[in-house]
C-alpha cells in the first residue's frame, strides 16, 4: 500500500523558524518532522510514498534525497494551495492501488496502521484531550485539578485516513477533504472511524507541541 504525506502548509505559527525551513524540516530532536514520518510509515511495511508539497519543495527533496530512507519518493508539487482534499486529488497519478493511507504533514503518533488499514474509507480517531486543566467542584469549592485530561466518548479526528481509491474522483479541486468530501460520506454512512484509546499522538502546530513532542518522541516511534 502507498502512503500519501500531506506536506504543504507553510507553519505559520512555528515563524521565524519556517522562513528558513519549510514545516517538514523543522527537527524534534534533531530529526525532521518528515523524517519521523517516513520511519513511521516504514513500521508497516509502507514502501512507497507520495510528499504533497509547495512551500520550500526544493529543500524537502533535496534533504531526502540524501538521506537515502529506503522507500520510493514521489512529490506531488502545488503551485498554488489546494487545500487537503485538492492535494490528494492532484497525487492521483501515482495510486494504481484499490486504496491508499493519507497522513497530515504535521502529525507524530505510535496509532497502530495496521488497524487502519482493516477498514476502507476510514479515519483514525483518538479521544480528545483537553488543552486546559480540568477542575473538579463540589459546593462551590475545587477538590481536584487535573492538567490534559481525556473527554470520555469524545473523539476527534487523527488526520490518518484510509481511503478507496475511488474517492479520488470526488474530491475538490481545491478545498480540503475535511470539509468537502467527508461530511457527505458520513451523511450517506460511508465514512468508518477506526478509534484509538491512550494512543500518543501530536500535531505540530507551535513550539508548546514541538517541545512535548519532543520529550515523549523515543516512546514513540
Amino acid at each position: 500500500m502507498k502512503a500519501i504525506i500531506l506536506a504543504g502548509g507553510k507553519g505559520t505559527r512555528l515563524k521565524p523558524v519556517t522562513d528558513y525551513l519549510p514545516k517538514p524540516l523543522v527537527p524534534i530532536k534533531n530529526i525532521p518532522i518528515i523524517e519521523w514520518q517516513i520511519k513511521y510509515l516504514k513500521k508497516y511495511n509502507i514502501k512507497e510514498i507520495i510528499i504533497c508539497t509547495g512551500y520550500k519543495t526544493d529543500m524537502i527533496e533535496n534533504y531526502l534525497e540524501k538521506k537515502k530512507l529506503g522507500v520510493k519518493i514521489n512529490f506531488s508539487i502545488e503551485k498554488n494551495p489546494l487545500g487537503t482534499g485538492g492535494a490528494i486529488k492532484n497525487a492521483r497519478k501515482w495510486i494504481n492501488e484499490k486504496s491508499f493511507l493519507v497522513i497530515n504533514g504535521d502529525v507524530i503518533t505510535n496509532i497502530d496502521l495496521t488497524k487502519v488499514m482493516e477498514k476502507t474509507n476510514s479515519l483514525a480517531s483518538i479521544e480528545l484531550v483537553t488543552k486546559f486543566g480540568v477542575i473538579a467542584i463540589e459546593d462551590e469549592k475545587i477538590t481536584k485539578f487535573t492538567e490534559k485530561k481525556p473527554i470520555s466518548n469524545t473523539w476527534m479526528n487523527a488526520g490518518i485516513y484510509h481511503l478507496e481509491k475511488i474517492v479520488l474522483d470526488k474530491l475538490p479541486q481545491k478545498g480540503d477533504i475535511e470539509k468537502t468530501l467527508f461530511p457527505e460520506m458520513a451523511k450517506d454512512g460511508k465514512l468508518s472511524v477506526v478509534k484509538f484509546h491512550n494512543s500518543k499522538w501530536f500535531s505540530i502546530d507551535s513550539f508548546k507541541d514541538l517541545e512535548e513532542c519532543s520529550e515523549s518522541i523515543s516512546k514513540i516511534i
